[in-house]
C-alpha cells in the first residue's frame, strides 16, 4: 500500500501559539521534532462542546497528525503523551519567551530534531523545579548553534588565542569576543565565557555575563525584531516595583 504523503499521523510536537479563526476554529504555530516549524487549522475547538479544546494546550507535549500540504495543513487529531505535572507559574513568563525565540528564530518546515529535543528538555526542567536562569541560557545558546548562528566560547576573534579564565573580554556581534580591561564597561569575564560553553553555570556573575552575552548574540539574528515576552516582563518588573514603593 501507497503512503499517502499528505498525511501525517501522531507525530510529537509543541503548540508554540494559537490564535482564533472564525467562530470556532483556532489556527494553531506548532513546532514538531519530524517536521519543523507549520501552521494548522483546527476547526471546531474552541467552544465548551469542543472535544480538543483542554488537549491543543502550550507546554504539553502532544501526538499530532493532520493532512496537506504546503503552508498549512489541517488538524485531524491530538492527544497528550502523558498527563505531566503543569509547569509552575513562575515559570511560565519564561516558557513563552523561548516560544517565541523558536517562532521568530526557525524556519518553517524545517525538522529540528536536536532543538526540539532542547525545548523539550528544558520545559521538562522547569516542571521538575530546576533554576531558570541556567535552562534559559543553556536553551539560547544551543538555539544560537543550530540556527548558525553559534558563538565561539573558546578563543579569541582576532588573534585565535584561547580564551583565558583570570581575562576578560567584550564580546562585538559581527567580529565575536576581543580582551579588555577588567574594568570596562560591559567586561565579560573569561571564566564566565568557559562555563557557558561547557553549559556548567551557577554564580551570579557568569550568569549575568551569559545573559549580556547571548541577548546581544539574539539581537542581532532578530535584526530588530522585538520580542513581545521580554516586554510584558519588563512591564511586570516594572509594575511589582511601583506597587512595592506604594
Amino acid at each position: 500500500m501507497t503512503r499517502d504523503p499528505r498525511r501525517i499521523l501522531l507525530t510529537p510536537g509543541y503548540i508554540l501559539h494559537h490564535r482564533p479563526y472564525r467562530d470556532t476554529s483556532r489556527i494553531l504555530e506548532v513546532f514538531t521534532r519530524e517536521h519543523g516549524r507549520l501552521s494548522l487549522f483546527a476547526r471546531g475547538v474552541r467552544g465548551p462542546k469542543a472535544k480538543l479544546a483542554s488537549v491543543l494546550q502550550p507546554f504539553q507535549l502532544l501526538l499530532l497528525s493532520w493532512t496537506g500540504r504546503g503552508e498549512a495543513g489541517q488538524l485531524t487529531g491530538a492527544e497528550c503523551v502523558e498527563q505531566g505535572v503543569s509547569l509552575p507559574a513562575s515559570c511560565l513568563m519564561s516558557a513563552f519567551y523561548l516560544s517565541e525565540l523558536l517562532l521568530k528564530l526557525t524556519t518553517r518546515h524545517d525538522a529540528l530534531p536536536a532543538l526540539f529535543d532542547d525545548y523539550h528538555e528544558t520545559l521538562e526542567g522547569f516542571r521538575r523545579g530546576g533554576q531558570l536562569e541556567p535552562g534559559l541560557r543553556v536553551f539560547e545558546k544551543r538555539l544560537l548553534e543550530t540556527i548558525g548562528y553559534g558563538l565561539d566560547l573558546s578563543a579569541e576573534a582576532n588573534t585565535g588565542e584561547r580564551i583565558v579564565a583570570g581575562a576578560y573580554y567584550h564580546f562585538r556581534p559581527a567580529q565575536g569576543l576581543v580582551p579588555t580591561a577588567a574594568d570596562a564597561p560591559g567586561a565579560l569575564a573569561g571564566e564566565s565565557l568557559i562555563n557557558l560553553a561547557s553549559e556548567r553555570l551557577q554564580g551570579v556573575r557568569e550568569l549575568d555575563d551569559s545573559r549580556r552575552l547571548l541577548q546581544a548574540a539574539l539581537a542581532q539574528c532578530l535584526e530588530g525584531r522585538p520580542l513581545s515576552t521580554r516586554t510584558v516582563a519588563k512591564a511586570v518588573v516594572r509594575r511589582e516595583a511601583s506597587n512595592t514603593r506604594s
